[in-house]
């Protein structure tokens, strides 16, 4: 009965959760896509914005709640987790399944500004000042002016893909299935209905998760780069597989590179509003690990002429992810 309590119910609460979790941002993301379609957006600003920042709901869900529950650990493992998981892993996995062409717009210009995101995140973490390069404190924080900083930054970029979108014309063929007969009503209905389902789920991750790591003696931080960022990556996973199968390779990229950029620049800006986050020393690897991994997916892409994610660079990247992990359990 005790190992029930301690043990099995809080692991049920995670499995649930997680898939509250996917089907939540499933929905969120079906109706809002309508709506911008209603709107008469272009279909890339739908995969720039609301597919890439819709997919990382979940992570912005556990993030919020485990800072507001004083998890900060987990709030901050869960961002740098997802981030490494996304680009090692899921990107890792679609490539062996299909080679992924990319644009040479995301080259040149959006894989770069995830790198410097990246960078950015870790100086603030670490306490560095990022125009002058002095140390700001001792142990690293994210204050609330770290927090209002990369939501500055998150700013610009926002402003980066408005800017874009523009220049691109409409695609005939839309990335999301729209009918025109569904009302405003039911639209709004189905992406409430989205986000309820994943705040209510996020709150049974977080439960879940932070007893397991009791219970067994695991660190937040562990659990929050490993089993919380992969569950709430499933959304991510879902998107650039279900993309890369049917061609849509921007996509399936681009929700990569977005949500990256998303995670560090909103989530990491409204988390450390919400409560300052404490930086630990042994975020200090992960951050190294996010960063690298962000260049090597740059670094594979620019190597091949065709600007192609080819299956060996998948394999080897999913390999890399799957030695970083078990050195987390070393």
């Amino acid at each position: 009965m005790k190992l029930f309590v301690e043990v099995i119910v809080p692991l049920l609460f995670l499995i649930v959760g997680f898939g509250m979790l996917v089907k939540g941002a499933d929905i969120f993301v079906e109706g809002s896509s309508r709506i911008a379609k209603k709107l008469g957006v272009s279909q890339l600003f739908i995969a720039l914005t609301i597919v890439a920042m819709g997919t990382s709901i979940p992570e912005t869900a556990v993030s919020l709640f485990a800072a507001l529950k004083g998890n900060e650990e987990l709030a901050l493992g869960n961002i740098v987790g997802t981030n490494i998981l996304n680009i090692m892993l899921i990107l890792g996995f679609t490539a062996v399944l299909t080679p992924l062409a990319v644009s040479k717009s995301t080259v040149k210009y959006e894989m770069p500004i995830m790198i410097f995101t990246a960078i950015a995140f870790s100086f603030l973490g670490l306490g560095i000042n990022l125009f002058t390069g002095e140390k700001k404190i001792v142990d690293g924080m994210f204050t609330r002016a770290d927090g209002i900083i990369l939501l500055a930054l998150f700013g610009l970029y926002l402003i980066y893909l408005f800017r874009l979108a523009r220049k691109t014309k409409s695609e005939e063929e839309g990335l999301v299935p729209y009918e025109n007969k569904i009302s405003w009503p039911l639209l709004i209905l189905i992406s409430v209905a989205g986000l309820a389902l994943v705040i209510v789920g996020s709150d049974m991750v977080v439960k879940g998760a932070s007893r397991i790591a009791e219970e067994i003696g695991i660190s937040q931080r562990i659990i929050g780069l490993t089993v919380v960022a992969f569950g709430t990556s499933l959304p991510e996973l879902a998107t650039s597989v279900t993309a890369a199968i049917k061609k849509h390779h921007d996509l399936a990229v681009g929700n990569i590179v977005g949500s990256n950029i998303y995670n560090m620049l909103f989530i990491g800006g409204i988390t450390s509003i919400v409560r300052p986050v404490p930086y630990s020393a042994a975020f200090r690897m992960d951050s190294l690990v996010c960063i690298g991994a962000s260049v090597l997916l740059l670094l594979l892409v620019m190597f091949n002429r065709k600007n192609v994610l080819n299956r060996f660079s998948g394999a080897f990247m999913m390999c890399a992810y799957f030695v970083y992990a078990f050195s987390l359990c070393c």
